[in-house]
């Protein structure tokens, strides 16, 4: 069986594997590029938070309570007891 394998069949067949190994190697660097781009904007994302974090050091803020979100389960209210 392997005899009846022509030249012409082959090439046909490695320019085949070729072109498979180099779709590959194309995909494989388009998503190493996306990974890195989104690394990227996360990375500046971190550092306008740490800015905005160092220009609201020692910073209080006070905050309304929403009836609303009295009802949820991660507001407590507090009351003291005489």
């Amino acid at each position: 069986m392997l005899l009846f394998i022509s030249i012409k069949n082959l090439i046909f067949i490695l320019g085949i594997i070729l072109l498979m190994r180099f779709i590959g190697k194309m995909m494989s660097a388009r998503r190493n590029i996306n990974e890195q781009t989104k690394h990227k904007q996360t990375q500046a994302d971190i550092s306008i938070e740490k800015e905005k974090a160092k220009r609201n050091f020692g910073r209080t803020t006070i905050e309304k309570v929403d009836p609303k979100s009295k009802n949820d389960s991660d507001y407590t209210d507090f009351e003291e007891v005489d």
